[in-house]
């Protein structure tokens, strides 16, 4: 989706088609923006503010493609993967990270984990298999076995903001909300190093040390990126804490700092050739912790509505141009049976995630603790697929040759405009026939969050359940937590932050709610 100059004709005309370029960027912008505001007001969930960026794009692009436009237009429109991971993504997953609401999540922490990365696993393994398996059965176009792995990476990536933006308007349970929100924060980066790891082990396939160096280049990748966005995130509270910046004359620079720290710790990861979106995750997540509270009151305000206007804004403009590209792209429609049971498979693999990975978490919870069958459907249904499954796809189209990189992106635009469009249009409905609607009685999230709400943070107590051996794991698991969220509470607080008497006891009760 990257601006770029016309390829031929006159410096004033280059400039001319521009202006018209960027002008038309920004009306689509304000008619999205305008036309969420309008559905949201009126409260049609049935067209969510995603699905009309979408399909803003598509109307124009289709219109561009039946006028004489097409070519200087296209030149303004591509939608470059390049752009997209470097610019517009790092902005919506720092927000990701910012924005977590700490109770809540980290009350449900041990299962988001399990869901993003076990799970995100689980989908990725079983829809790559049965992707090969069609293919060898002849349903559908063949591709070798590494790449069938590399599309499950690809299509497990969910984006389910359209989901979350109605379960905020329609007021859910915050412990289904919590689950699916972290699974996608946490899963986009699972999903994107899976497919880094496969793409390597494609271009170094030659013996059956594969499988160890599979694993090797994930933890490698995983772990070495969170260990920058954690690093770097210290590094900006000690310099937030210790230089002095949170006085009047001093706030823009304050300010400054904090925006850039972000893009830092992305473009490191990027240049050690490690995940940036894992990095900046983490790095989110420890500035809110620490960096935030060093602050003064102004910036802090400051920072926050920034960083929601340009993820706002970068969330709308991908969508926006996702639906143009989709349009103006050449798609190979030739190979329909691959797109049609690709779907099929994806909703398989969909549901062993979730229903295997909530068996593992209520094996270990109280009955009456216990995820209920109607959040685990919730949480099957909000698997929408997004902007990173088709800016992977998009990648895939240059990494996969002879055409099968090009297949892998049309039946991902496919499913990307289904589940958004589609899934995404009935979600109300979902809600309302699962009977999850209210839950929350607030209808804030994260501010009702007790027993009543359906089920609560896990309890570690004994009880007569079955899987004693997996429980005793979860215990010892639950005290390494329960002492981390101590050395949290007595050193790292009071090391890299300087918040006041007061400040420390409103931490220290939020610490506990967590344990």
């Amino acid at each position: 989706m990257g601006i770029s100059p016309a390829e031929s004709g006159s410096p004033e005309k280059e400039q001319q088609a521009a202006g018209v370029g960027i002008l038309l960027q920004i009306m689509m912008l304000v008619l999205s923006f305008v036309l969420g505001h309008v559905l949201r007001r009126h409260k049609f969930y049935y067209l969510p503010e995603a699905s009309a960026s979408l399909l803003i794009g598509l109307i124009v692009g289709g219109l561009a493609n039946i006028s004489n436009t097409e070519t200087s237009i296209r030149a303004w429109f591509n939608f470059h993967e390049e752009f997209f991971f470097l610019f517009l993504l790092p902005p919506i997953i720092f927000q990701s990270g910012f924005s977590l609401s700490a109770k809540p999540f980290f009350s449900n922490f041990g299962a988001i984990v399990i869901f993003a990365i076990l799970g995100t696993f689980i989908a990725s393994v079983v829809t790559g298999v049965l992707v090969y398996l069609g293919g060898r059965m002849y349903l559908m176009y063949g591709l070798p076995f590494v790449e069938c792995l590399m599309f499950g990476a690809l299509i497990s990536a969910t984006d389910p903001v359209t989901v979350l933006s109605i379960f905020q308007e329609l007021g859910t349970d915050t412990n289904l909300y919590a689950l699916v929100f972290g699974e996608s924060v946490l899963n986009d980066a699972m999903a994107i190093s899976l497919y880094r790891t496969m793409s390597i082990v494609r271009k170094h396939a030659s013996s059956a040390q594969n499988f160890f160096m599979v694993i090797f280049r994930f933890l490698e990748t995983f772990v070495g990126s969170m260990s920058a966005g954690v690093g770097v995130g210290f590094v900006s509270a000690l310099l937030f804490k210790y230089a002095g910046l949170d006085v009047d004359n001093l706030q823009n620079l304050e300010c400054c700092l904090f925006v850039l720290f972000p893009y830092f710790s992305y473009m490191l990861a990027e240049g050690l050739g490690l995940s940036g979106i894992v990095s900046i995750l983490f790095t989110a997540i420890v500035m809110k912790h620490y960096s935030y509270s060093n602050l003064s009151e102004n910036s802090q305000q400051f920072v926050s509505d920034f960083f929601h206007l340009i993820s706002s804004l970068a969330e709308t403009f991908t969508f926006i141009y996702m639906g143009f590209d989709i349009a103006m792209e050449k798609h190979s429609w030739s190979h329909l049976g691959f797109i049609f049971f690709s779907i099929l498979f994806i909703v398989v693999a969909r549901a062993a995630n979730v229903f295997s990975c909530a068996y593992l978490v209520n094996l270990v919870r109280p009955v009456h603790r216990q995820i209920p069958l109607k959040h685990q459907k919730a949480l099957w249904y909000s698997g929408l697929r997004g902007a990173m499954a088709f800016a992977l796809a998009l990648q895939s189209v240059h990494d996969l040759p002879e055409g099968r990189g090009q297949i892998i992106f049309t039946a991902t635009t496919a499913i990307v405009v289904l589940s958004v469009l589609l899934i995404g249009g009935s979600t109300g409905t979902m809600l309302e026939a699962l009977h999850v609607v209210g839950d929350s009685h607030d209808g804030h999230l994260g501010e009702s969050f007790d027993v009543n709400n359906g089920y609560v943070a896990p309890s570690f107590k004994k009880d007569g359940t079955s899987g004693n051996g997996i429980k005793m794991k979860l215990k010892e698991f639950h005290k390494r937590t329960s002492s981390f969220t101590a050395l949290d509470r007595n050193y790292l607080t009071p090391f890299f932050t300087s918040q006041n008497e007061d400040d420390e006891e409103e931490e220290e009760a939020l610490l506990d709610e967590r344990i």
